[in-house]
């Protein structure tokens, strides 16, 4: 027992270390005259800059401000409010009582899930503090992240999101034919969005005709499969490219801003989640309406129970899903590995919760913490932020199924079990991010293990061996 406190107390120490700390040196490293109002404007300008990237991508608003006040404190500007509202920063910095307060705001006018991007302005950030990195220098290196091009070409991103459906379709039990199905209604819906996109439609109407895409082969597949020789489940290929749809979307921030303290922000996120996820079911029923009419009708959703014997292609499809939503959202090649542990560890540990009984909303919320807290501790290591593999993670775990299920049981005049199914879903989607939230948690709360040393940029394991005694010789003895 007194080992098993002892190893505690090492790890959960009363020093706090978050997974993303910079370096503890002095504050500020590079002050700046608080009297010259274009450097202090110039300051605020960077703060704010970077808190755009983040919020852009889907960081939650608490450490979005948190970022954007370690910048300005760097620099001298310690007092700072930081106000972060869904689309907008507004940052106010105190000089003095003699010096009028300087304050700043901007807007994020796009949402981009650009996770090389967001790697390359937390390792901007710890440059800044470590090494004392002017103003004028943190801007151009800050405007040679935010216009750099994208590291893989689109077709890339096309075959990711493609290969991420198709391994979902696994996780769900389909085989080689809903696979395959699933790859290629994936990568028509990401062309066919693109260029939606490219002509300025909302983003509603693009779930719309996402939703649409994807269940209009799978029905059209089952009403031919007689003539065609195949066997094949379309809930599996709709769930699939639901989940692709889902994926996106900022619902761990939107439970996250609620958790930590930002209603505001919380409530926009998650009306904006509402009304995609809304986008995705209207555009499915549109489908399966009109596949109706031509004389199709589709099964109901039966699920199956996954076997133990199943375990290993279930958590390896899970962790390539992790692994190709991660490279689709344009991840560094180190943070691609993160990802596919987070996804692992989240299906083994929803899989064998799914073994011993419990529910899909408590399972989905031990798998959230499992790569919530795995994900901020391999952060260390692979020094990307913890937000690109936690969101990879439970990427397939999206209640993409229970969606379908209980649109498919409105459709059909079930009403008790399609809004049962629907609250599923929604229940499901809040313990994913309720339970990532728990994990990054106590990731951060964890005091950094001893063996690690810092190396320069990169902290590195450091084994400690004992020191043999020396052994004396007869001589020595005797003398």
């Amino acid at each position: 027992m007194a080992k098993l406190t002892e190893s505690l107390q090492r790890l959960t120490g009363d020093r706090r270390a978050t997974v993303d700390a910079v370096t503890a040196a002095p504050t500020p490293l590079q002050p700046i005259d608080l009297t010259d109002d274009a450097v202090v404007a110039e300051v605020l300008d960077l703060a704010v800059r970077v808190g755009e990237v983040l919020l852009a991508s889907g960081t939650g608003a608490m450490d979005t401000a948190e970022q954007v006040q370690f910048i300005a404190a760097t620099y001298g500007l310690a007092q700072c409010d930081v106000d972060v509202t869904y689309n907008s920063i507004v940052l106010s910095a105190y000089r003095g009582p003699t010096l009028p307060p300087a304050s700043t705001m901007r807007i994020v006018h796009y949402r981009s899930m650009d996770f090389t991007r967001l790697a390359a302005v937390d390792r901007l950030t710890r440059r800044i503090r470590r090494e004392a990195v002017t103003p004028s220098e943190a801007h151009e290196a800050l405007t040679a992240v935010t216009t750099a091009p994208h590291p893989y070409n689109r077709w890339i991103a096309t075959l990711a999101w493609a290969s991420m459906a198709a391994s979902v379709s696994v996780l769900m039990g389909g085989g080689v034919l809903v696979a395959s199905v699933a790859f290629l209604t994936t990568m028509v819906i990401y062309r066919v969005n693109r260029v939606l996109n490219r002509i300025g439609l909302p983003f509603f109407f693009q779930q719309v005709a996402g939703g649409l895409v994807a269940a209009t082969p799978a029905a059209t597949l089952y009403t031919f499969q007689d003539q065609l020789g195949v066997d094949i489940r379309p809930s599996q290929i709709i769930s699939a490219g639901v989940v692709v749809l889902l994926s996106g979307l900022s619902l761990v921030g939107s439970v996250q801003d609620a958790i930590t303290g930002a209603p505001i922000t919380a409530a926009a996120r998650f009306f904006e989640v509402v009304m995609m996820t809304g986008g995705i079911i209207a555009g499915v029923a549109i489908s399966l309406r009109l596949t109706g009419v031509l004389g199709s009708t589709l099964p109901p959703v039966n699920v199956e129970i996954t076997e133990l014997v199943q375990l290993p292609v279930l958590v390896m499809s899970g962790a390539f899903a992790s692994m190709f939503y991660a490279l689709a959202c344009y991840a560094e090649q180190r943070a691609l590995t993160a990802a596919w542990f987070g996804g692992a560890a989240g299906a083994l540990v929803y899989m064998v919760a799914h073994q011993f009984g419990i529910g899909p909303i408590i399972g989905s919320a031990l798998a959230a913490t499992v790569v919530g807290f795995a994900g901020g501790l391999m952060a260390r290591r692979a020094l990307t932020p913890p937000l690109v593999v936690v969101v990879a993670g439970i990427t397939p775990l999206l209640p993409g199924l229970s969606l379908y299920r209980g649109l498919y049981a409105l459709l059909n005049n079930e009403v008790v079990i399609g809004l049962s199914s629907l609250l599923a879903a929604f229940g499901i989607g809040c313990a994913l991010a309720a339970g990532v939230t728990l994990g990054e948690w106590i990731a951060r709360t964890m005091r950094r293990p001893r063996i690690l040393r810092r190396t320069d940029d990169i902290r590195r394991p450091v084994f400690k061996t004992r020191r043999r005694k020396p052994v004396e010789t007869h001589t020595q003895k005797a003398a």
